[in-house]
Protein backbone atom coordinates (compact mmCIF):
# COMPACT_ATOMS: atom_id res chain seq x y z
CA UNK A 1 0.00 0.00 0.00
CA UNK A 2 2.13 3.22 -1.13
CA UNK A 3 2.05 6.12 1.56
CA UNK A 4 -1.13 8.20 0.51
CA UNK A 5 -3.52 5.07 0.71
CA UNK A 6 -1.96 4.10 4.18
CA UNK A 7 -2.16 7.42 5.61
CA UNK A 8 -6.19 7.73 4.14
CA UNK A 9 -6.58 4.32 5.66
CA UNK A 10 -5.97 5.39 8.95
CA UNK A 11 -8.14 8.39 8.37
CA UNK A 12 -10.97 6.46 7.86
CA UNK A 13 -10.26 3.73 11.05
CA UNK A 14 -10.24 6.75 13.04
CA UNK A 15 -14.01 6.71 12.66
CA UNK A 16 -15.32 4.15 14.12
CA UNK A 17 -15.03 1.86 11.57
CA UNK A 18 -14.21 -1.92 12.32
CA UNK A 19 -11.01 -3.65 10.19
CA UNK A 20 -10.64 -7.13 9.27
CA UNK A 21 -7.88 -8.74 6.94
CA UNK A 22 -9.12 -11.44 4.80
CA UNK A 23 -5.88 -13.45 4.67
CA UNK A 24 -6.70 -16.10 1.46
CA UNK A 25 -4.58 -19.48 1.81
CA UNK A 26 -2.53 -20.25 -1.51
CA UNK A 27 -1.35 -16.67 -2.16
CA UNK A 28 2.19 -15.91 -2.66
CA UNK A 29 3.94 -12.60 -3.17
CA UNK A 30 6.55 -14.48 -5.52
CA UNK A 31 6.44 -13.42 -8.85
CA UNK A 32 3.68 -10.80 -8.42
CA UNK A 33 2.72 -9.20 -11.93
CA UNK A 34 3.07 -5.78 -12.10
CA UNK A 35 -0.23 -5.11 -12.92
CA UNK A 36 -1.45 -6.50 -9.57
CA UNK A 37 -1.45 -3.07 -7.77
CA UNK A 38 -2.57 -1.66 -4.54
CA UNK A 39 -6.10 -0.13 -4.82
CA UNK A 40 -9.38 0.24 -3.19
CA UNK A 41 -13.61 0.17 -3.75
CA UNK A 42 -16.40 0.97 -1.76
CA UNK A 43 -19.45 -1.29 -1.02
CA UNK A 44 -22.59 0.00 -0.47
CA UNK A 45 -26.25 -2.47 -0.10
CA UNK A 46 -29.84 -2.20 0.48
CA UNK A 47 -30.65 1.42 0.37
CA UNK A 48 -34.06 -0.04 -0.25
CA UNK A 49 -35.10 3.01 -1.87
CA UNK A 50 -39.18 3.53 -1.83
CA UNK A 51 -39.54 2.26 1.44
CA UNK A 52 -41.45 3.97 4.20
CA UNK A 53 -41.91 3.10 8.10
CA UNK A 54 -40.99 3.03 11.26
CA UNK A 55 -37.35 1.06 11.25
CA UNK A 56 -36.09 4.39 9.42
CA UNK A 57 -38.01 7.46 9.54
CA UNK A 58 -35.08 9.07 7.13
CA UNK A 59 -35.81 6.84 4.55
CA UNK A 60 -35.51 9.32 1.91
CA UNK A 61 -32.59 10.69 3.86
CA UNK A 62 -30.19 8.23 4.23
CA UNK A 63 -28.95 7.58 0.90
CA UNK A 64 -28.44 11.08 -0.08
CA UNK A 65 -26.14 11.10 3.80
CA UNK A 66 -24.45 8.14 2.06
CA UNK A 67 -23.55 9.32 -1.13
CA UNK A 68 -22.32 12.79 0.55
CA UNK A 69 -20.28 10.58 2.79
CA UNK A 70 -18.27 8.86 -0.24
CA UNK A 71 -17.85 11.92 -1.98
CA UNK A 72 -16.49 13.61 1.15
CA UNK A 73 -13.52 10.52 1.26
CA UNK A 74 -9.95 12.10 1.42
CA UNK A 75 -9.27 9.92 -1.63
CA UNK A 76 -11.47 8.91 -3.95
CA UNK A 77 -12.10 4.81 -4.47
CA UNK A 78 -11.18 3.51 -7.57
CA UNK A 79 -14.74 2.01 -8.00
CA UNK A 80 -18.15 2.28 -6.01
CA UNK A 81 -20.17 -1.17 -5.79
CA UNK A 82 -23.94 -1.29 -5.20
CA UNK A 83 -24.89 -5.28 -4.33
CA UNK A 84 -28.36 -4.98 -4.66
CA UNK A 85 -31.90 -3.73 -3.51
CA UNK A 86 -31.48 -0.51 -4.49
CA UNK A 87 -34.98 -0.03 -4.36
CA UNK A 88 -37.70 -1.57 -2.30
CA UNK A 89 -39.66 -3.83 -3.75
CA UNK A 90 -43.52 -2.69 -5.03
CA UNK A 91 -46.05 -5.28 -7.11
CA UNK A 92 -46.99 -1.88 -9.61
CA UNK A 93 -44.70 -2.28 -12.81
CA UNK A 94 -44.85 1.56 -12.86
CA UNK A 95 -43.77 2.33 -9.07
CA UNK A 96 -40.63 -0.31 -9.43
CA UNK A 97 -39.64 2.17 -12.74
CA UNK A 98 -39.86 5.32 -11.05
CA UNK A 99 -38.23 4.17 -7.98
CA UNK A 100 -35.31 2.60 -10.10
CA UNK A 101 -35.11 6.12 -11.95
CA UNK A 102 -35.09 8.10 -8.55
CA UNK A 103 -32.61 5.82 -7.05
CA UNK A 104 -30.27 6.95 -10.45
CA UNK A 105 -30.90 10.50 -10.24
CA UNK A 106 -29.25 10.62 -6.39
CA UNK A 107 -26.60 8.30 -6.70
CA UNK A 108 -25.44 11.03 -9.90
CA UNK A 109 -24.53 13.17 -7.35
CA UNK A 110 -21.61 10.73 -6.52
CA UNK A 111 -18.22 12.39 -7.76
CA UNK A 112 -17.09 9.16 -8.78
CA UNK A 113 -17.44 8.32 -12.21
CA UNK A 114 -17.01 4.31 -11.67
CA UNK A 115 -20.32 2.92 -10.39
CA UNK A 116 -21.37 -0.37 -10.85
CA UNK A 117 -24.81 -1.85 -9.99
CA UNK A 118 -26.03 -5.09 -9.55
CA UNK A 119 -30.06 -5.94 -8.83
CA UNK A 120 -31.71 -7.31 -5.09
CA UNK A 121 -34.44 -9.44 -5.11
CA UNK A 122 -36.70 -6.22 -4.61
CA UNK A 123 -34.98 -4.86 -7.49
CA UNK A 124 -36.06 -7.60 -9.84
CA UNK A 125 -37.73 -10.84 -8.87
CA UNK A 126 -41.23 -10.01 -9.80
CA UNK A 127 -40.35 -9.27 -13.27
CA UNK A 128 -36.95 -10.88 -13.81
CA UNK A 129 -35.13 -7.73 -14.04
CA UNK A 130 -37.44 -6.41 -16.77
CA UNK A 131 -37.54 -3.07 -15.42
CA UNK A 132 -33.69 -3.74 -13.73
CA UNK A 133 -32.04 -4.60 -17.48
CA UNK A 134 -33.92 -0.55 -18.89
CA UNK A 135 -32.45 1.36 -16.58
CA UNK A 136 -28.86 -0.75 -15.68
CA UNK A 137 -28.29 -2.95 -18.31
CA UNK A 138 -27.39 -6.64 -17.43
CA UNK A 139 -27.78 -8.31 -14.38
CA UNK A 140 -24.73 -10.01 -14.37
CA UNK A 141 -20.84 -9.60 -15.75
CA UNK A 142 -17.67 -9.09 -15.57
CA UNK A 143 -14.49 -6.53 -15.34
CA UNK A 144 -11.27 -6.57 -14.79
CA UNK A 145 -9.49 -4.02 -12.65
CA UNK A 146 -5.01 -3.58 -11.90
CA UNK A 147 -4.64 -7.33 -11.95
CA UNK A 148 -8.51 -8.83 -10.39
CA UNK A 149 -10.83 -10.42 -12.43
CA UNK A 150 -14.44 -9.00 -10.83
CA UNK A 151 -17.49 -11.26 -11.92
CA UNK A 152 -20.90 -10.42 -10.38
CA UNK A 153 -23.49 -12.63 -10.38
CA UNK A 154 -27.25 -12.93 -10.50
CA UNK A 155 -28.81 -14.98 -7.85
CA UNK A 156 -31.94 -12.57 -7.50
CA UNK A 157 -34.08 -12.21 -10.88
CA UNK A 158 -35.01 -15.60 -10.48
CA UNK A 159 -37.71 -15.83 -8.00
CA UNK A 160 -36.92 -19.17 -7.08
CA UNK A 161 -33.39 -17.68 -5.52
CA UNK A 162 -31.37 -19.82 -8.18
CA UNK A 163 -28.70 -18.47 -10.36
CA UNK A 164 -29.43 -20.68 -13.19
CA UNK A 165 -28.35 -23.15 -15.53
CA UNK A 166 -27.59 -20.55 -18.69
CA UNK A 167 -25.67 -18.56 -16.02
CA UNK A 168 -23.34 -21.12 -14.32
CA UNK A 169 -22.65 -22.09 -17.93
CA UNK A 170 -21.60 -18.90 -18.63
CA UNK A 171 -19.66 -18.37 -15.10
CA UNK A 172 -17.87 -21.45 -15.95
CA UNK A 173 -16.76 -20.42 -19.08
CA UNK A 174 -15.76 -17.05 -17.73
CA UNK A 175 -13.61 -19.25 -15.06
CA UNK A 176 -12.09 -21.02 -17.67
CA UNK A 177 -10.11 -18.48 -19.12
CA UNK A 178 -8.79 -17.58 -15.53
CA UNK A 179 -5.79 -18.70 -14.34
CA UNK A 180 -6.14 -21.17 -11.54
CA UNK A 181 -3.89 -18.20 -9.26
CA UNK A 182 -5.72 -15.30 -10.61
CA UNK A 183 -7.12 -12.67 -8.10
CA UNK A 184 -11.09 -13.21 -8.61
CA UNK A 185 -13.70 -10.85 -6.33
CA UNK A 186 -17.75 -12.10 -6.96
CA UNK A 187 -20.13 -9.91 -5.76
CA UNK A 188 -23.94 -11.01 -4.95
CA UNK A 189 -26.56 -10.23 -3.42
CA UNK A 190 -27.46 -13.22 -1.44
CA UNK A 191 -25.14 -15.26 -0.26
CA UNK A 192 -24.31 -17.86 -2.46
CA UNK A 193 -23.98 -20.52 1.04
CA UNK A 194 -27.24 -21.44 2.75
CA UNK A 195 -26.65 -19.00 5.89
CA UNK A 196 -30.09 -19.30 6.94
CA UNK A 197 -32.75 -20.75 4.36
CA UNK A 198 -35.51 -19.94 6.80
CA UNK A 199 -35.15 -16.71 6.15
CA UNK A 200 -34.86 -16.65 2.42
CA UNK A 201 -30.84 -16.28 3.56
CA UNK A 202 -29.48 -18.46 0.63
CA UNK A 203 -28.90 -19.28 -3.19
CA UNK A 204 -30.95 -22.28 -3.76
CA UNK A 205 -28.13 -23.38 -6.37
CA UNK A 206 -25.18 -21.68 -4.79
CA UNK A 207 -23.41 -24.91 -3.82
CA UNK A 208 -22.66 -25.35 -7.69
CA UNK A 209 -21.46 -21.71 -7.98
CA UNK A 210 -19.58 -22.31 -5.22
CA UNK A 211 -17.98 -25.86 -6.70
CA UNK A 212 -16.83 -24.01 -10.12
CA UNK A 213 -15.11 -21.38 -7.73
CA UNK A 214 -13.68 -23.95 -5.62
CA UNK A 215 -10.44 -24.61 -7.62
CA UNK A 216 -9.11 -20.90 -7.79
CA UNK A 217 -6.93 -20.36 -4.89
CA UNK A 218 -7.55 -16.56 -4.63
CA UNK A 219 -11.53 -16.18 -4.66
CA UNK A 220 -13.20 -13.53 -2.05
CA UNK A 221 -17.18 -13.05 -2.01
CA UNK A 222 -18.97 -9.94 -0.93
CA UNK A 223 -22.77 -9.61 -0.55
CA UNK A 224 -25.43 -7.63 0.67
CA UNK A 225 -28.82 -8.86 1.61
CA UNK A 226 -29.17 -9.95 5.09
CA UNK A 227 -28.19 -5.92 6.15
CA UNK A 228 -25.25 -6.83 8.56
CA UNK A 229 -21.71 -7.45 8.86
CA UNK A 230 -21.16 -10.97 8.83
CA UNK A 231 -18.15 -12.97 7.65
CA UNK A 232 -17.69 -16.78 6.48
CA UNK A 233 -15.25 -19.14 5.10
CA UNK A 234 -15.96 -22.37 2.84
CA UNK A 235 -12.92 -24.01 2.56
CA UNK A 236 -10.41 -21.14 1.46
CA UNK A 237 -12.88 -18.82 -0.35
CA UNK A 238 -14.01 -15.73 2.54
CA UNK A 239 -17.66 -14.31 2.48
CA UNK A 240 -18.25 -11.07 3.32
CA UNK A 241 -21.62 -9.38 4.16
CA UNK A 242 -22.26 -5.62 4.04
CA UNK A 243 -24.34 -3.59 6.36
CA UNK A 244 -27.63 -1.76 4.78
CA UNK A 245 -28.40 1.73 4.27
CA UNK A 246 -32.24 1.46 5.54
CA UNK A 247 -32.74 -0.65 8.24
CA UNK A 248 -30.77 -3.48 10.23
CA UNK A 249 -32.04 -6.86 10.39
CA UNK A 250 -31.25 -9.37 13.39
CA UNK A 251 -28.86 -12.34 13.12
CA UNK A 252 -30.13 -15.35 11.62
CA UNK A 253 -32.56 -17.20 13.69
CA UNK A 254 -31.89 -15.16 16.78
CA UNK A 255 -35.48 -13.95 16.57
CA UNK A 256 -38.62 -15.60 15.70
CA UNK A 257 -38.62 -13.41 12.78
CA UNK A 258 -37.03 -11.80 10.41
CA UNK A 259 -38.11 -8.27 11.83
CA UNK A 260 -36.25 -5.10 11.24
CA UNK A 261 -34.44 -3.63 14.39
CA UNK A 262 -36.18 -0.95 15.59
CA UNK A 263 -35.03 3.21 15.02
CA UNK A 264 -33.10 4.23 18.24
CA UNK A 265 -33.58 7.62 18.76
CA UNK A 266 -30.78 7.88 20.81
CA UNK A 267 -28.20 6.21 18.41
CA UNK A 268 -29.96 7.13 14.98
CA UNK A 269 -28.51 5.38 12.10
CA UNK A 270 -27.13 2.35 14.05
CA UNK A 271 -26.29 -0.33 12.23
CA UNK A 272 -26.62 1.48 9.17
CA UNK A 273 -23.30 1.82 6.99
CA UNK A 274 -21.01 1.01 3.99
CA UNK A 275 -17.33 -0.01 3.61
CA UNK A 276 -13.98 0.49 2.26
CA UNK A 277 -12.17 -2.56 0.60
CA UNK A 278 -8.52 -2.07 0.29
CA UNK A 279 -7.07 -4.54 -2.34
CA UNK A 280 -3.71 -5.77 -2.04
CA UNK A 281 -1.39 -8.15 -3.83
CA UNK A 282 -1.60 -11.07 -3.97
CA UNK A 283 -4.94 -11.43 -2.94
CA UNK A 284 -5.84 -10.01 0.97
CA UNK A 285 -8.54 -7.44 1.43
CA UNK A 286 -8.78 -4.89 4.59
CA UNK A 287 -12.20 -4.14 5.08
CA UNK A 288 -12.90 -0.44 6.79
CA UNK A 289 -16.61 -0.35 8.05
CA UNK A 290 -17.86 3.25 7.50
CA UNK A 291 -20.86 4.50 9.68
CA UNK A 292 -23.59 6.65 8.15
CA UNK A 293 -23.59 10.18 10.14
CA UNK A 294 -26.51 12.61 11.10
CA UNK A 295 -25.87 15.68 8.78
Amino acid sequence: MNEINRRDFLKLTGVGGAVFMSGLSGCTAVGTKAAEQDFYFVQLSDTHWGFEGAPNPDARGTLQKAVVAVNSLVAQPDFIMFTGDLTHTTDDPKERRKRLAEFSRIVKELKNPNVHFMPGEHDASLDWGEAWKESFGQTHYTFDHKGVHFIAIDNVSDPAARIGDTQLAWLKDDLGKQDKDARIVVFTHRPLFDLYPQWDWATRDGAKAMELLMPYRNVTVFYGHIHQEHHHMIGHIAHHSAKSLIFPLPAAGSTPKRTPIAWDPAQPYKGLGFRRVDAKPPAQYAITELPVNKA
